[in-house]
């Protein structure tokens, strides 16, 4: 597997209140995004007694993801859940260190991010104006383990996702967008791959400024085993 060991372990985001201000604070030391409010957030921050909070909020959908099978850059995947939360995907990952695309990019390189413990924040471009956008923008860019692109022809507006959880949501204002990246960012409980690099491999093999393309996932009905595989 391609692995830049830049990062140790990530500790599960511990959000906190700090006296005399309104910061929070993640497990690695890093400062939670400027939104979030540490008062309304503590209580979903993963801890040994409640590993993955997530499932306090209303409308997140846990499912299993199944292994970590690699594709190569010519094949796809047919994900049964889009936009996607798991399962096979590029042996590259996207660099997901609060980058916000400005296109969207190929599916399988940001499945590979969700395993390294990133939170994806996808939208679609046709239903979110451009105040929404801006506001998630706000929340994700030079952010540690969150990464923002368009989806078109999503279900659903908004979509969030970490490896085996969703969330969607209508508005960009909604208050369970936060609880989610607080619950999930980094959680060292809930991905395969807990300290994984989401920083830009770069050498050839991704381009944060020219990233693949993006296609739309193929179905399962075009799976052939070869330029098209099962999502497990």
């Amino acid at each position: 597997m391609l692995r830049t060991p830049v990062r140790t372990a990530l500790a599960a985001i511990v959000l906190a209140a700090l006296a005399g201000c309104t910061a929070t604070v993640a497990g690695d030391g890093t400062a939670a995004p400027a939104g979030l409010d540490p008062v309304a957030l503590v209580d979903f921050a993963p801890s040994a007694e409640n590993p993955d909070p997530s499932t306090a909020i209303e409308g997140v959908r846990v499912t299993e993801s199944p292994g970590a099978q690699h594709v190569g850059p010519e094949q796809r995947v047919a994900y049964t859940v889009v936009p996607p939360v798991g399962g096979a995907h590029d042996q590259v990952w996207a660099a997901c260190n609060g980058v916000v695309y400005p296109a969207p990019l190929r599916t399988e390189n940001l499945v590979h991010s969700l395993e390294h413990g990133a939170v994806w924040i996808a939208y679609d471009p046709d239903r979110v104006d451009d105040t929404g956008v801006a506001a998630l923008a706000a929340r994700v860019e030079g952010e540690p383990y969150l990464v923002m692109s368009p989806f078109p022809g999503m279900d659903a507006p908004i979509s969030l996702q970490s490896w085996g959880h969703q969330l969607a949501v209508d508005d960009a204002a909604d208050p369970r967008i936060d609880r989610f990246v607080a619950a999930l960012r980094g959680n060292p409980n809930t991905h395969p791959e807990p300290g994984a690099s989401c920083d830009e491999i770069g050498q050839g093999y991704f381009d944060r400024a020219a990233p693949p393309p993006f296609a739309p996932v193929p179905a399962v009905s075009e799976i052939d085993g070869s330029t098209v595989v099962a999502e497990g």
